[in-house]
């Protein structure tokens, strides 16, 4: 339980939002920090504090490859935190149909 909260706090700021589905998108190819200053015109120190986080919650891995840094999501911790939230959805029937975008009312 700690795990998720944890998760779900990080997830809670609107700028560690954005650079998780940043990197949702980038996929396992990651991105190295500069890219992501970039995209989201932001100052290296803030954005390292905010990957800090994000890997705090282990949402995040970071790897060195060579002089860069890349971030990649944590597929496997993002998928658990996605699970705990939907497991018990429906009161455990199946509620989405294959291409639905949103469980039955």
């Amino acid at each position: 339980m700690k795990d998720i909260v944890r998760a779900l706090s990080a997830l809670a700021h609107e700028l560690r939002l954005r650079v998780f589905r940043m990197l949702v998108v980038a996929g396992p190819a990651g991105l190295t920090p500069g890219a992501i200053a970039g995209q989201l015109d932001i100052p290296n120190a803030t954005l390292s504090f905010h990957l800090k986080e994000l890997m705090h919650a282990g949402l995040v891995t970071q790897e060195r490859d060579g002089r860069s840094l890349i971030y990649r999501t944590a597929f496997e911790q993002m998928n658990a935190l996605l699970g705990f939230l939907t497991e018990n959805c429906c009161q455990g029937e199946a509620c989405l149909t294959p291409g639905a975008d949103s469980c039955k009312s």
